[in-house]
């Protein structure tokens, strides 16, 4: 899996207190070898952003991301945040 990173996630990650940094990049990890991991909880989203995915950092945080080719070997993460990532 070859992932890629807006500067709007770089941006957000940055903000992230220590803890939950040391978490997301243990996820991101787990992304990496396999997106469907039933721990990260990745499911499609729906409405205005049908394109986009999301996985689970904790019960609070999330990972939008888009898959960028067919075969879901790359993904482009846009956004790390609460839910307030959807609107």
């Amino acid at each position: 899996m070859t992932i890629y990173y807006t500067a709007r996630f770089r941006r957000s990650y940055k903000n992230l207190d220590r803890q939950l940094r040391s978490a997301a990049q243990k996820r991101v990890a787990l992304f990496a070898l396999n997106p469907f991991d039933r721990r990260l909880r990745t499911h499609a989203l729906h409405g205005k952003l049908k394109r986009f995915w999301s996985f689970a950092i904790d019960g609070r945080h999330r990972v939008l991301f888009e898959f960028i080719d067919t075969s879901r070997e790359q993904a482009i993460f846009l956004d790390i945040g609460n839910h307030s990532l959807y609107h």
